[in-house]
């Protein structure tokens, strides 16, 4: 087999264009796992923080609006954006010292930014948080 002085190097040309290729993708889904996983810390903080402001109020109405009301600024100082806005449920069928209250927050997020790498157009995060009210707290 003779071999052709003008293809000399086309290997190496070959492998660049691959390895180029390899790269971006891989570069790319770095990329998504990290904007996944902050995006999923982001809802999950969002719910512990609204779980412990509700703890800390002394009626079940007040902790529902206050979960509300620090779930929603968590999620704005964070940067999240969700593209359907948020959902906040908070759970006070349990609201006395010694029981506990609930917060679940979900957000549905928009990835279209990713959509190179065909990821889907939007993902949801959902996170839910327990805290327990203080059994020495004062009633109101």
């Amino acid at each position: 087999m003779k071999h052709l002085d003008n293809e000399r190097g086309a290997v190496s040309s070959e492998f660049a264009v691959i390895m180029a290729v390899f790269f971006t993708s891989f570069v790319l889904v770095v990329v998504y796992a990290g904007r996944v996983t902050q995006a999923n810390n982001d809802v999950r903080s969002a719910a512990q923080e609204a779980a412990r402001a509700a703890s800390l109020t002394n009626t079940s109405t007040g902790a529902v609006a206050e979960a509300q009301r620090v779930a929603a600024a968590n999620l704005v100082d964070s940067g999240l954006s969700c593209a359907d806005g948020f959902t906040v449920n908070v759970d006070t069928a349990n609201f006395t010292p010694g029981g506990n209250v609930s917060v679940a927050v979900t957000c549905h997020t928009s990835l279209r930014d990713l959509a190179a790498i065909g990821v889907p157009g939007t993902k949801t995060f959902a996170a839910k948080a327990v805290e327990v009210i203080d059994t020495y707290r004062a009633s109101p």
